[in-house]
């Protein structure tokens, strides 16, 4: 572990050769980042974008709300560490901006596989001067990698927030979605969080065959799923109220969201 007063930023995942930014096929954070009215993608990135539906921008919208909505409760209720995996392009306020205004010692671990987001991050990800963060150029497909240069900053010996946030749907079955997140989880103390997102078609099933048809022809995998898909993701663990629900309804403080259809199931669950 490397102590605060070291070090606001530690390099744990970015050293070495930097791996080359593949423009010529499109990623899904870059294709995320554009749905968000990012600037940080390519032409092979906006085509995927420009086809999918027109209410795909306000799912993205919706699901990053969520995102500051779950990660600020957690601060609020004493979570200091957290594992995002998945992060895509760094947008403003990114998950450590919202949890260090309210812990300013909160450390925070970015893992993701698009060479373009650890070069973003490695300039914008930039920690509080009392807590820590760190990029890790990773595949989420082998939690092992991930799981063991994050313990140089993070202390899985006592509770961290894993986030797990639009990721899982670009996981074909064939890649054992709910294996990965079972070793993610069983490698987390009691009393750590699952922050988890995922994209649906349950509230639109019109608009599934144009979602999925315009991330096929980017060669991206998708796998939408349903809510008893879903599920299971949090099986064994604690749903926090009002469990698992559409984007717009995930909330703990007033004012509520506008309670729009939405593109993704959301939930937050403690680990016993």
């Amino acid at each position: 572990m490397v102590s605060c007063a070291e070090e606001r930023r530690v390099t744990a995942g970015t050293t070495g050769p930097r791996p080359p930014v593949d423009t010529s096929r499109p990623h899904p954070a870059r294709v995320y980042d554009w749905l968000l009215g990012g600037k940080d993608n390519y032409e092979v990135d906006q085509k995927v974008g420009e086809t999918l539906p027109e209410e795909a921008r306000g799912n993205a919208a919706r699901n990053r709300a969520f995102m500051h909505r779950a990660a600020a409760w957690l601060a609020k209720n004493g979570v200091d560490q957290y594992l995002d995996i998945g992060t895509g392009i760094p947008t403003e306020p990114n998950l450590h901006q919202v949890v260090q205004a309210i812990t300013p010692t909160a450390r925070v671990v970015y893992a993701d596989n698009d060479p373009i987001v650890l070069r973003h991050a490695e300039a914008l990800l930039t920690s509080s001067p009392e807590g820590a963060t760190d990029f890790l150029h990773a595949d989420a497909r082998q939690p092992e990698t991930i799981l063991e240069p994050a313990g140089r900053l993070l202390d899985f010996d006592r509770p961290v927030a894993l986030s797990l946030i639009a990721l899982l749907h670009f996981m074909p079955d064939t890649d054992d979605p709910y294996g990965v997140v079972r070793t993610l989880v069983e490698a987390l103390a009691p009393g750590s969080f699952l922050l988890l997102s995922h994209g649906t078609a349950d509230q639109h099933p019109e608009l599934r065959q144009e979602t999925e048809a315009a991330y096929k022809r980017g060669a991206i995998p998708l796998r939408m799923r349903g809510r008893a898909e879903v599920e299971p993701f949090f099986e064994g663990l604690q749903l926090v109220a009002p469990g698992l629900v559409f984007a717009p309804e995930w909330y703990q403080e007033e004012p509520a969201p506008v309670q729009e259809r939405s593109g993704f199931y959301v939930g937050v669950a403690r680990i016993p």
